[in-house]
């Protein structure tokens, strides 16, 4: 007996397959092209790895950042071609660290071009003007003179053209200007904008209250 010969494949129907893979493909692709836009120019997600923001931010905050409110970056560059605006007093940015470019460091902007800063026995001076705030915190009772370290009496200085004097909001446990230095609007990455997902570590938990916050 003769063996049935197998059915070919219809020409229509290994088209429409072919159609139909070439869709997906591009479906893909674009999305990709879309993700890597808004992830360069609009919104980056950032993890929090220490607590020298607390309480304002704790180690486990995953957040948004806004990078375009400061002006479109060229890729890979520290160069802007459209400026829109600089980061005021107040604003919590992420930035490229001074000390090593290839970390990401967030802090609270204190002073901007031109501001005289200086810290007095924890107290926080800008343009002579003492700062007042609710969200600078201090866990540690003891005062340091200048000469054993800057945390606690520093300056003053007067804030360069084109930087930044940034602080941590948790103020004896934060490695920030007051030891390093300014930062330039150049490594200015952009302003933090919301708190998107909290993991608490330590109590292997959610922390749904925070999910949604609004940063200021």
């Amino acid at each position: 007996m003769k063996k049935k010969n197998s059915a070919k494949p219809d020409k229509e129907e290994v088209r429409k397959k072919k159609s139909g893979l070439r869709e997906n493909i591009e479906a893909i692709l674009v999305a990709i092209v879309l993700a890597l836009f808004i992830r360069t120019f609009v919104i980056q997600a950032f993890k929090i790895p220490s607590g020298s923001m607390k309480q304002t931010l704790l180690i486990g905050d995953h957040i948004l950042v806004n990078k375009f409110i400061y002006g479109v970056k060229i890729p890979f560059s520290q160069t802007t071609i459209i400026p829109i605006k600089n980061p005021k007093r107040g604003d919590i940015i992420v930035f490229k660290f001074p000390e090593d470019p290839s970390k990401d460091f967030i802090k609270r902007v204190i002073g901007v071009a031109g501001d005289v800063i200086e810290v007095r026995d924890k107290k926080v001076y800008v343009n002579h003007t003492l700062l007042n705030h609710d969200y600078g915190i201090h866990t540690d009772p003891n005062i340091f003179s200048a000469v054993i370290q800057p945390r606690d009496n520093f300056g003053q200085v007067v804030v360069p053209e084109h930087s930044l004097f940034v602080m941590g909001d948790n103020r004896d446990q934060s490695y920030d200007s007051r030891f390093w230095g300014f930062v330039d609007l150049k490594a200015v990455k952009g302003k933090a904008l919301i708190i998107y997902w909290s993991w608490d570590k330590e109590d292997f938990g959610v922390r749904w209250k925070r999910i949604g916050q609004i940063l200021k």
